[in-house]
């Protein structure tokens, strides 16, 4: 298993709009729709110029692949996960159940992704990308 690269940060919000144009207008950034069947009123992705994705913004209504209550709000926001991009899906599945760590697949075959989501000690939810495997 090999972790490649941040893969971007998920972010909930009660104003979808608000929190996509601020993120555009100050890092100039790319707005997307996400993948079928993920409806654009509720989800956008924000990518840099290279096509990377960097920011995915939800709305509180999106439904979730790994469900957990997230708090908005000005002062902290709701940082729902960070996303890693990885390779080796099978080893590392492998090596999460040799730990003993509880993990949930989501598997996206429209867009040939694969991902396991597991939070680490702190309750941080880690999100890590499987690509074409």
């Amino acid at each position: 298993m090999k972790l490649n690269a941040l893969n971007h940060v998920n972010i909930i919000t009660d104003d979808l709009e608000g929190a996509v144009r601020f993120f555009v207008e100050l890092f100039d950034l790319d707005v997307r729709d996400g993948p079928e069947p993920l409806p654009p009123e509720h989800v956008q992705w924000l990518y840099d110029d290279s096509g990377r994705a960097i920011f995915h913004i939800n709305s509180k209504e999106m439904r979730q692949a790994y469900r957990r209550e997230t708090v908005t709000g000005p002062t902290t926001g709701a940082i729902h996960h960070v996303a890693l991009d990885c390779s080796d899906h099978q080893a590392f599945s492998a090596r999460l159940e040799d730990h003993g760590i509880d993990y949930r697949l989501n598997d996206i075959p429209s867009i040939h992704l694969k991902q396991l989501f597991f939070t680490e000690p702190n309750g941080v939810l880690l999100e890590l990308n499987f690509r074409g495997e």
